[in-house]
């Protein structure tokens, strides 16, 4: 075996040649639950970075890139607008490798490259310049992450994709909890640099899982029935097959035709083999996915949750510090409120997959809109109205929780239902990269708009129209999640899965 079939069999996990002994533990390494926690961690590993340094960041532009005190704020919004649009750009275009790769791992060894980058470029860049390049890096990485990486997840999971959906939630809210407060800690405590050992080593441990993990339909490629030469064939394969059938049944009652002798003909006139009407070429993924009007249900709730939830990252620690007096660690605590009912996000997931994703998700945004509603009541510094604002920030997560989980478990019931109705429209590949890519895209976008939204409207108009505004949002979600969601509102349950969401 030469060194780069060495190195691809070890980077795909798939057999370089038909000698190819089996991994060491390739049934642990590609048990559901190592593939499960892998993908949680790598997705807490993207958005605990994201967090950690946001900080950090507003420091490191002063006293590293030299930008003056007055353009600070502006830089800070340009970065996390870079991070966005990396994210918006490379999620769809990773979704589609990955739906034409050989294996998902490719992909994600890909992203882990790239934040490795994104983390060296931010720790030792010394210009704008060069955060710019890091931030980028970073969105791109997040891009390969989420849109592989739920991916990889419906491959892994048989029934349970919406359970496996909230432990996703879950991961995403732990990080985004613990990752700021560690890293204003640390930086106060131990400077600028030990951010980045943190980032390191949980990297390091990524990195380690990453390249542990093998995918279940690669592992099937190493079981006894592959080493005899029945291992499944792969596209290329597949393409051979299907061009030389029809050479073999070209010769069929045509002897002498190649050799230069009269045809033999038969005294009675044999039947005409019915032609197989030609087979269609598969559409691209996208177009047909983009047409779902499922799928765009599912992805506009995603927007519209993403919006709420980004929006409230922006304005909320400034709120409590004008209305309450309250400084940067208690401003940081009653983020608890809003990110630990994302705990009960496997249990939503269940739902999801026991019931369908229209009514969990529903209930979710129709009660979100008078908990933002109430936001316009708390006004004073009393402790009534602190424990009113923990109380309706805690009712609002759970909210959030019910609506989001089962829109990511949504995508892959839309695939999949679209598959049934029009069967092989995806080829053999499938589609749930290009769909998560678009969740992924989604999700994106709501990260720009929600704080735009939340920032501009609280500077001009106050914290009570932000609430009333988001409610306004939450329910336009709410009533396109009736309409098609699950598939047409006009049809049974079991017909709008046939149709896959007309």
């Amino acid at each position: 075996m030469t060194l780069w079939s060495s190195i691809r069999e070890f980077s795909s996990g798939t057999p370089a040649t038909s000698a190819s002994k089996p991994p060491i533990g390739l049934g642990w390494r590609s048990s559901t639950f190592l593939i499960v926690l892998t993908v949680n961690l790598a997705i807490f590993t993207d958005i605990f970075f994201y967090a950690l340094i946001v900080p950090v960041i507003p420091f490191a532009l002063s006293s590293r890139a030299g930008v003056a005190e007055d353009q600070v704020q502006q830089w800070v919004a340009i970065l996390l607008a870079c991070y966005s649009l990396a994210l918006f750009v490379g999620a769809p275009l990773a979704g589609m490798y990955a739906d034409h790769s050989s294996s998902r791992r490719w992909p994600l060894l890909i992203g882990l490259v790239s934040l490795a980058a994104s983390t060296l470029l931010l720790a030792f860049g010394n210009s704008i310049a060069l955060f710019v390049v890091g931030r980028l890096l970073q969105g791109f990485s997040a891009a390969i992450v989420w849109s592989v990486g739920c991916a990889l997840l419906v491959d892994t999971m048989d029934t349970a994709v919406g359970v496996a959906m909230g432990y996703v939630s879950i991961s995403m809210s732990v990080a985004l909890l613990i990752a700021p407060v560690i890293g204003g800690a640390v930086y106060g405590a131990a400077g600028y640099y030990a951010v980045y050992y943190i980032s390191f080593g949980v990297i390091g441990l990524d990195i380690l899982l990453r390249l542990v993990m093998i995918e279940k339909k690669v592992a099937k490629q190493w079981t006894p029935e592959a080493a005899q030469g029945t291992r499944p064939s792969n596209s290329n394969d597949r393409d051979e097959e299907k061009f030389a059938q029809p050479q073999n049944e070209s010769h069929v009652g045509t002897r002498g035709l190649d050799d230069g002798m009269p045809p033999v003909l038969d005294s009675a006139p044999s039947p005409q083999p019915e032609l197989a009407p030609p087979e269609r070429k598969p559409r691209s993924a996208l177009v047909i996915l983009i047409r779902s009007r499922r799928l765009l249900a599912a992805l506009y709730g995603i927007t519209v949750q993403g919006s709420i939830m980004m929006g409230f990252d922006a304005v909320l620690a400034l709120f409590v510090q004008d209305t309450f007096g309250w400084n940067s660690t208690a401003a940081g605590v009653i983020f608890l409120a809003i990110f630990l009912p994302g705990f009960v996000s496997p249990f939503v997931g269940w739902l999801s997959d026991r019931y369908g994703a229209k009514w969990p998700s529903v209930s979710g945004f129709v009660s979100a809109v008078p908990i933002l509603v109430c936001l316009r009541f708390v006004t004073e510094n009393t402790i009534g109205q602190k424990a009113l604002l923990a109380v309706l920030l805690a009712l609002l997560g759970t909210a959030l929780a019910f609506s989001n989980t089962p829109l990511m478990a949504e995508i892959s019931y839309a695939i999949e239902a679209e598959e049934v109705a029009n069967p092989g429209c995806f080829g053999d590949k499938g589609a749930f990269g290009v769909g998560y890519g678009l969740f992924t895209m989604a999700f994106a976008l709501g990260g720009v708009v929600g704080p735009l939204w939340a920032g501009y409207v609280v500077a001009s108009a106050g914290w009570g129209t932000m609430g009333w505004s988001f409610a306004l949002f939450s329910a336009s979600a709410a009533v396109v999640g009736v309409l098609w969601l699950g598939g047409p509102i006009t049809k049974t349950d079991e017909e709008g899965e046939e149709a896959g969401g007309g």
